[in-house]
């Protein structure tokens, strides 16, 4: 069993700077983890607990039932992958990868036997004999997942692996390690600023801020229902628009008022709202730009914009409107309904958008938690 359980886990630095503070995960056997959040947020400094290369100030780590706060990184059997691939530039490819396992004296055919097995799953039997000077980016990394791959560890880490890769063999080695990961079977925890990489990867993830847990769930728990304006912010590219809207309530229910639009609820907000006693009030209204729409000057429910910024992203247009002094992001398809190309979209031109109840979030502006 490979469970990982973190409880109260805190790291402090002389005496007031707090990196992680109160972080509680039970990381279940096989599972693959994604801790997410800006620079700074804590999720290394936790990723570097787990590995025993920093002193855990307050709480309890466990791996399997095996309590690991005072067990040297060498006997956690735990193997990590680091952002730059930290490889032995005057050892081949097969020296690097064998390393590790010299040191516990494996039997040479049983070395030999590991090491190969690694190179094939990874596509780098063709550079056992080279240096790593003479591989690229994305090789050397493959190498350097190959490395904690031969040790067969319990729990796999991997701090920023893909960061310093260019965009397109970024996107290669993340479906690698898709790959990666149902082949070998163990437990991964992973860790990146790139909420992409999070959503593609992880069963679970684990958004941070300022060294707290904002939110642990699944990809799409996450996307559909952030827990505050942070991870609704966090989550998403382009980032959700927000507004500052109205909250109201009539004998139909609820409904929301933003400018010029007044857009009802549907059924289930209009329930968790009820159960709640949500009483009218300010709110900050979160719509991803992907459920905004473009509409008529003579729709029920619409708000007036001008265009700022016209991005073509292929199959996609990005708009920046400007609507009552705010950038707000819209995306609609390069394409119409009918399959023609949508109108250009020049500087100035006038346009109207609408949205959904059903795709809105509505947060308290104070405290930025969501209201349902």
């Amino acid at each position: 069993m490979a469970k990982v359980t973190l409880k109260n886990i805190q790291k402090v630095y002389d005496k007031d700077v707090v990196a992680v503070q109160d972080f509680n995960l039970e990381i279940a056997d096989k599972e693959f983890i994604v801790l997410v959040g800006p620079s700074g947020c804590g999720k290394s400094t936790t990723l570097r607990m787990v590995a025993g290369l920093e002193e855990i100030s307050a709480g309890e780590l466990y791996i399997g039932d095996k309590l690991m706060n005072d067990i040297p990184p060498k006997d956690r059997d735990i193997a990590m992958v680091f952002q730059n691939y930290a490889l032995y530039p005057h050892m081949t490819v097969y020296e690097n990868m064998a390393f590790a396992l010299k040191l516990r004296k494996e039997k040479k055919e049983v070395i030999d036997q590991k090491v190969r097995e690694a190179a094939e799953i990874l596509d780098i039997t063709q550079y056992l004999d080279r240096k790593p000077k003479a591989l690229s980016g994305g090789q050397r990394q493959r190498v350097a997942i190959g490395r904690a791959i031969v040790r067969d560890p319990q729990v796999f880490l991997m701090d920023e692996p893909l960061s310093n890769l260019d965009a397109k063999l970024r996107n290669q080695m993340r479906a690698e390690i898709i790959k990666l990961r149902q082949r070998i079977n163990t437990t991964f925890i992973y860790v990146t600023h790139d909420q992409t990489e999070a959503m593609t990867l992880g069963d679970r993830i684990v958004i941070m801020k300022d060294g707290y847990i904002q939110q642990i769930g699944t990809p799409q728990e996450v996307f559909n229902h952030p827990a505050n304006i942070f991870v609704a912010g966090f989550i998403g590219s382009p980032q959700m628009n927000f507004f500052e809207a109205r909250l109201e309530k009539e004998a139909e229910g609820y409904y929301v008022a933003l400018s010029t639009a007044r857009v009802h609820l549907p059924e289930d907000k209009q329930q968790a709202l009820r159960a709640k006693d949500a009483q009218p009030q300010t709110i900050t209204l979160g719509i991803r730009p992907e459920h905004v729409m473009l509409c008529a000057d003579d729709a029920a429910a619409h708000i007036s914009a001008t265009v700022d910024v016209s991005e073509m992203m292929g199959s996609s247009v990005h708009l920046h409107v400007n609507a009552n002094g705010k950038d707000v992001v819209v995306i609609i398809p390069t394409l119409d309904l009918q399959g023609m190309p949508q109108q250009d979209f020049t500087y100035g031109a006038k346009v109207n958008f609408t949205f959904g109840g059903n795709v809105i979030h509505m947060f308290n502006p104070e405290t930025g938690e969501n209201l349902i």
